[in-house]
């Protein structure tokens, strides 16, 4: 396996980390309504920072932007806005089902759709069973979706030794949202793949090749802005719950703090996907529809050692234990029998 593959493996597990640890922020914001703390987080994470770093890394932000044709950018809108319901659905299917089987399900569905698809809409999926780096590549994202598989299992597992359950435990809604999430969030894979031509621009342009992908984000992410901030300022205004005048009204010292924490919580999470494009890189060309795989598979592994490190598996038993580390085993093992793959 060539160092080019390793770095992108390595970004693309650092990317997931990032992705893992970004709601941890959140969890120390006090007396604000979940759509508030949101909406600040994400402005920052959907908007302020791409623009802001496009803008740094392009000699003509506007000029750059300027000079693609409607046709080539809205596939690239339209994914983001697949991307953006998959977001708002996840959190819902989290609030059905819970953490274990939630994640479970929709990182499963979103780990086979986001990678496989991409092939398919191109008309190379039958090319993969012809190629010994093809066949590998099938393989990995199969040991993957096992090791997705066995670590929410160990979560389950966890949730019932300390006795937790879905805040409003619904079978039904929750694999309907879940089914979706898998979806629609696999749009951030297919965007990526259809911003292609402005990955192209980018690179003519003298940027890096690890930086080529992060411009288009300020349209990937934008769309995702509009649908994520759009339900939360919906729900600020219609809900007769929560406020944003009383999320508002608490002291300064709270304000300040909470704003911290909320665009500390966006910066890790945009992070993510600018250590995603770092990745999908230094992944040959043949094999760019891998990195959603990689991705997701790191994320469940990511979210495992996280909470090892939090001590939230403290007092749950061995087994559960044991059948996390089993779990992320198996997902370091596809990453191998992927990377095997990229370089045969």
């Amino acid at each position: 396996m060539n160092s080019a593959i390793l770095l992108g493996l390595f970004w693309h597990f650092v990317g997931a980390a990032s992705a893992a640890c970004f709601y941890a922020p959140f969890k120390k914001v006090r007396h604000w309504s979940w759509e508030t703390m949101w909406s600040l987080g994400g402005f920052f994470s959907w908007i302020i920072l791409p623009w802001s770093i496009s803008a740094l890394l392009l000699p003509d932000f506007w000029g750059y932007f300027g000079s693609f044709r409607f046709s080539t950018l809205l596939p690239v809108f339209l994914f983001g806005a697949m991307w953006g319901i998959g977001n708002i659905n996840y959190g819902l299917t989290m609030r059905y089902l819970g953490m274990s089987l939630g994640i479970g399900i929709a990182i499963g569905i979103t780990l086979i759709i986001g990678t496989l698809m991409t092939p398919l809409l191109q008309g190379k999926f039958m090319q993969l069973f012809g190629t010994t780096g093809g066949q590998l590549s099938l393989v990995g994202v199969g040991v993957a979706l096992i090791g997705v598989g066995v670590v929410s299992y160990a979560g389950l597992l966890k949730e019932r030794a300390l006795g937790i359950r879905a805040q409003e435990f619904n079978l039904k809604k929750g694999l309907i949202l879940a089914v979706m999430y898998g979806i629609f969030s696999a749009g951030m894979s297919f965007a990526m793949d259809a911003a292609k031509p402005m990955h192209q621009a980018a690179e003519a342009l003298g940027l890096n090749p690890l930086y080529v992908a992060l411009p288009s984000y300020v349209v990937i992410m934008g769309d995702g802005a509009i649908v994520n901030l759009g339900f939360c300022f919906l729900r600020l205004a219609m809900s007769p719950t929560i406020s944003i005048k009383a999320d508002l009204s608490q002291a300064k010292t709270l304000l300040i703090t909470n704003a911290l924490f909320s665009i500390l919580g966006g910066v890790m999470w945009y992070l993510q996907f600018f250590f995603y494009a770092w990745g999908h890189a230094n992944i040959p060309a043949d094999y760019t529809y891998l990195s959603w795989m990689l991705h997701m598979s790191f994320y469940v592994l990511c979210g495992g050692i996280v909470g090892l490190l939090l001590k939230e598996w403290n007092n749950v038993g061995h087994k559960p234990v044991s059948v996390l580390v089993l779990g992320g085993l198996i997902i370091i093992l596809a990453a191998n029998i992927v990377g095997m793959g990229m370089a045969s």
